[in-house]
């Protein structure tokens, strides 16, 4: 059982001791960290109550952690705008929507059922600052708290409109040839991992003109495979997608923040290639730079020089991406994951307005997925991972990893975000994952043998030291 407390949030398995998962306790303390945090950030005038949004993903414990955060709130003194079911971008733009003091994003995202988290937004719907996560951190393990009076207590309020307020902001977005897309015809398949994006996908669609099938799209939370959108959880899909009548194949993840594509041959367009695309789309008919985070591939920047524009690269995770995004004033950017990140929309990943954006750029071009595909730079990249352990030192490791290379002019390391060394025609990254208690281990080069081989190469040396 695993309880993972991080800048960016609490995320854990559902049940067992205090401490040790994520449970009503610990939910209880955290979400009031958060609220005072809120209360110290933006002081209200007298008699006027803090606002937060809560929306959940599909999960089997998102009914009882809503009520444990919104119940929390509530004892607070705030008000609670409960927007039920909904992607974690919906509830990012809920913030902005309803002026909010911030939001609370119930999902684990991409892990498996028995997990859960809480997902922090600032006034801004955007994820909190790396110093602001630290400061609700402190706050939670002083557990100074002060809960309202009775007289003050909060209330909650629910809102089911979100989700159509969405899919209007994505039609109305000034890229997404909406007409184009209706006149291409498209057939689209959709594995919506059982979750809310079986609830919002099939309005876009709707919304699109495109006639879509949905696998696995009863929001029961019962995942039907591997939640996270990569080939190896991505069968049934494909085979559904290889026996033809689809255009497009798309996958999503239980918040609908990541997004897959496959081509119309059944053959995975690539995770990695999500943002390359919509990149490319996006810089066809705005000059400007791009961003993606140290673990993406390079085909980005290739893309991004193609058009003239300049690419940086960022720390992993979002906050990282979108703060170093309004940095070099980035017209696109994202992560290798699948995260789409739009800022004419919001800086948050966004998997409505990766589709939108793809199915305009497929629909302009007048070409299918896989035509499309063969258009960009062709780079392989391996992604592995190696489970902490309690004596895992993982300091040492990368203090080891930058010995290793310190004397080889050929390469140039990276220290930001664990260890990367980049070759001229390959990188390695080595880093501790701030989600999983694992290691992550990404290589890229021109083939997928060599660039497994670097990541085994880093790999053993972790082994090593175990």
């Amino acid at each position: 059982m695993t309880l993972i407390k991080s800048i960016s949030g609490i995320r854990g398995t559902i049940g067992g001791r205090t401490g040790d998962t994520l449970n009503p306790l610990d939910i209880v303390k955290f979400t009031t960290a958060y609220a005072t945090f809120i209360s110290c950030q933006k002081p209200k005038a007298k008699g006027q109550k803090p606002k937060v949004i809560v929306g959940r993903d599909g999960r089997i414990s998102g009914p009882m952690v809503r009520d444990v955060v919104c119940g929390t709130l509530v004892g607070m003194g705030y008000e609670v705008i409960d927007i039920g079911l909904a992607t974690t971008p919906t509830t990012e733009l809920a913030v902005r929507w309803h002026e909010a003091d911030g939001g609370i994003i119930i999902t684990a995202s991409h892990n498996p059922t028995q997990w859960n988290a809480l997902k922090l937004l600032n006034s801004e719907g955007e994820f909190l600052t790396a110093a602001d996560g630290a400061e609700v951190l402190r706050i939670a393990e002083a557990e100074d708290f002060d809960y309202a009076p009775v007289e003050r207590l909060g209330r909650v309020i629910k809102d089911d409109t979100m989700n159509q307020r969405h899919i209007e902001s994505v039609l109305n977005l000034r890229l997404a040839d909406v007409e184009a897309i209706c006149n291409r015809h498209f057939r689209v398949c959709a594995d919506t991992i059982n979750s809310v994006g079986g609830i919002i996908l099939p309005d876009l669609f709707k919304a699109l003109g495109v006639d879509f099938e949905i696998l696995n799209g009863e929001c029961t939370g019962q995942f039907a495979h591997n939640p996270e959108p990569l080939e190896k959880n991505l069968q049934g899909i494909m085979d559904k997608m290889r026996q033809g009548g689809f255009d497009l194949g798309i996958v999503v993840d239980p918040d609908v923040d990541r997004l897959a594509f496959i081509c119309e041959d059944g053959k995975m367009f690539g995770e990695e290639y999500t943002l390359v695309s919509v990149a490319d789309y996006v810089l066809s008919h705005d000059k400007g730079n791009t961003v993606s985070n140290l673990s993406s591939t390079r085909a980005l920047r290739d893309v991004t020089e193609k058009h003239g524009g300049r690419y940086s690269a960022a720390a992993v995770g979002e906050v990282n991406v979108t703060t170093k995004m309004k940095e070099v004033g980035a017209v696109i950017g994202g992560e290798g994951n699948g995260g789409i990140i739009y800022p004419e929309s919001h800086y948050g990943r966004d998997a409505l307005v990766g589709i939108a954006l793809f199915l305009s750029s497929l629909a302009q071009k007048n070409c299918t997925a896989s035509e499309l595909r063969k258009t960009f730079p062709d780079y392989q990249i391996a992604k592995n991972r190696i489970d902490l352990t309690p004596e895992t030192d993982v300091d040492a490791i990368l203090v080891k990893v930058k010995e290793m290379f310190a004397q080889d002019d050929s390469a140039v390391v990276n220290d930001i975000d664990g260890v990367k060394i980049d070759f001229p025609a390959k990188w390695v990254h080595l880093r501790k994952s701030n989600t999983e208690p694992i290691i992550r281990v990404y290589s890229e080069a021109q083939t997928m043998a060599e660039a497994d081989e670097l990541g085994k190469r880093l790999m053993q040396v972790v082994y090593d030291m175990q």
